[in-house]
């Protein structure tokens, strides 16, 4: 326990580079990169970054500029760093400058790109997407039209990859992935020779399809299910909760805001130092649960901002004291299991983790053969 933090929370750098590695064996001859967006999923953009540096990977992805901003610099040079978002007006030449690669999502960015590149007096080198159905970003096939017709409008872009997004890769069976990967294809015919990115984490790890040039993994490096139950990916993160306090409480006492539980039985009741302002959902009040000594305890009454209740009455006397570990997330429930309960996703209940827990990395066990994998 470290005095003063809200809990502490395990990143297991060993697990991420096992998932990767999972899935570089899984999409080959295809290429991985790791989206490293919203902070590496909440668990920290630069220690993971360098995890999968350390395994080979050299190609990343963020959602904003601003995070490209940061990470850039601590990248080698033969390491792409890719902005999924685009750019808005006027961030152009940031982007230029540090050396970013922006995802290109309609023509006026295409517009503005290329006019820097005019400008710079060399090509810049960028990202097309197209929409496949999702209808989020992406050129739509009218605007693929018009650019055919007017091939001009990419002088001075050295497009380096034409991408897609899936909408449905968690559910395999859904006919609108092979909808996708067939418009895909037709439209990335426009682009000879340039290689070619469809997959995320679901995707990646679809059987009997093909995977493309660069699979873009996300949840799945950081443990999440791409697919359900049961899950290949190896658990990378743990958060232990500490007792802050213990008490008896009568039956029909009511525990915590509104006094929306009420004691059925004398129960003896530990309160957590975590709430939702650490990043615990409080749709799981009343529902959610925890585990000490693998034993489950139902958590009572609402999450509150700093803390919530669980129910110890069934737990050893040994294992309950201020200060005692309480498990919120590892071997008994995974991040899949608790966004289930919350009504929720994995990828919420990771991007949401608070600063105020105490962070431990557990570093990746080097190998002699880790810088070999073709990322």
């Amino acid at each position: 326990m470290q005095l003063g933090t809200a809990a502490c929370l395990r990143i297991d750098l060993g697990a991420l580079v096992a998932n990767y590695r999972r899935i570089v064996t899984q999409v080959a001859p295809a290429r991985v990169a790791g989206v490293v967006k919203a902070d590496a999923y909440g668990l920290g953009a630069l220690p993971v970054s360098q995890a999968l540096l350390a395994a080979g990977c050299r190609h990343f992805f963020v959602a904003h500029l601003c995070e490209a901003t940061e990470l850039k610099p601590h990248l080698p040079h033969d390491a792409a760093l890719y902005v999924l978002n685009g750019l808005p007006p006027g961030a152009e030449a940031e982007c230029a400058a540090i050396g970013a690669v922006p995802v290109l999502n309609a023509l006026p960015q295409i517009e503005r790109w290329s006019a820097l590149a005019r400008d710079l007096g060399h090509p810049l080198p960028a990202v097309i997407q197209v929409d496949t159905g999702m209808s989020r970003l992406g050129l739509s096939a009218e605007e693929l039209a018009i650019l055919r017709d007017h091939t001009h409008r990419f002088d001075g872009i050295d497009i380096g990859l034409i991408m897609t997004h899936l909408a449905c890769a968690d559910d395999p069976d859904n006919v609108t992935n092979e909808d996708q990967r067939a418009l895909f294809a037709r439209l990335a015919d426009q682009f000879p020779g340039v290689p070619r990115s469809i997959d995320n984490s679901g995707g990646a790890m679809a059987l009997d399809v093909a995977h493309g040039d660069i699979v873009r993994a996300g949840i799945a490096l950081y443990g999440g299910a791409p697919h359900g139950d049961p899950n290949p990916m190896d658990g990378v993160i743990a958060l232990d909760a500490y007792i802050m306090q213990l008490r008896h409480v009568p039956a029909g006492a009511g525990v915590g805001y509104g006094l929306t539980h009420r004691c059925d039985r004398p129960t003896h009741v530990a309160t957590l130092s975590v709430g939702y302002a650490d990043g615990w959902p409080r749709h799981l009040s009343n529902r959610g649960s925890a585990y000490i000594g693998g034993i489950r305890v139902p958590l009572i009454g609402r999450v509150s901002m700093d803390s919530m209740g669980i129910d110890v009455t069934d737990i050893p006397d040994d294992l309950l004291y201020p200060g005692a570990p309480v498990e919120l997330i590892g071997p008994h429930q995974s991040i899949d299991a608790v966004a289930a309960d919350a009504g929720t996703i994995s990828y919420e209940i990771l991007t949401r983790l608070g600063r105020r827990y105490a962070r431990d990395y557990l570093p990746a066990p080097v190998t002699a053969d880790m810088g070999s994998i073709s990322a």
